[in-house]
């Protein structure tokens, strides 16, 4: 994995006691972006408890802290109807982008599914994220062309990405 080149951040499992750094620092990257709200209790009340969330799918949860502060994290968990794992949550402070940080949380949680049999992953990303998109196309993942609308307070619409991973020695997908 790549290393962080920011000083003192420690990378650690999540905790549901992280509820409001989550919040804080997910809203502050909705925030960048005209037309996304973020209503934790009408939409993602899971966000209260997120580490009991990913815990109760079989996945993991990831924070990144730095000085007492979220800036960083990432989950992962099986797939509810398909034979992958999805990578979700995974958001890094403005300030601390380009910092490896991001790479590091996504190899994280892609090694993480794979040690645990995941032969693809997938995510679902917010066609407004244009950054996060070329972020992911360059870490290997590919769009696979289709949306989904989620029909909430953003009117947000999702473009599906997939990556096979190496699964006991081989890639498969």
């Amino acid at each position: 994995m790549r290393a962080v080149a920011v000083t003192g951040v420690q990378v650690r499992p999540g905790r549901d006691e992280d509820a409001e750094g989550f919040i804080a620092l997910i809203g502050a990257c909705w925030a960048e972006y005209p037309g996304c709200v973020l209503d934790v209790d009408g939409e993602v009340p899971e966000l209260r408890a997120l580490a009991s969330h990913f815990a109760a799918k079989g996945g993991a949860l990831w924070a990144a802290e730095l000085e007492g502060s979220i800036i960083g994290m990432v989950g992962i968990a099986p797939a509810a109807l398909e034979e992958a794992w999805e990578l979700s949550r995974l958001y890094v402070a403005a300030r601390h982008r380009g910092t490896g940080l991001a790479a590091h949380l996504l190899a994280l949680a892609e090694h993480h599914a794979v040690a645990r049999g995941a032969n693809r992953l997938l995510l679902w990303s917010d066609t407004r994220f244009t950054r996060a998109h070329r972020f992911y196309e360059k870490h290997g993942w590919q769009r696979t062309g289709e949306t989904r609308s989620l029909a909430d307070l953003s009117a947000t619409v999702e473009f599906r990405f997939e990556k096979a991973v190496a699964c006991g020695g081989r890639t498969r997908g």
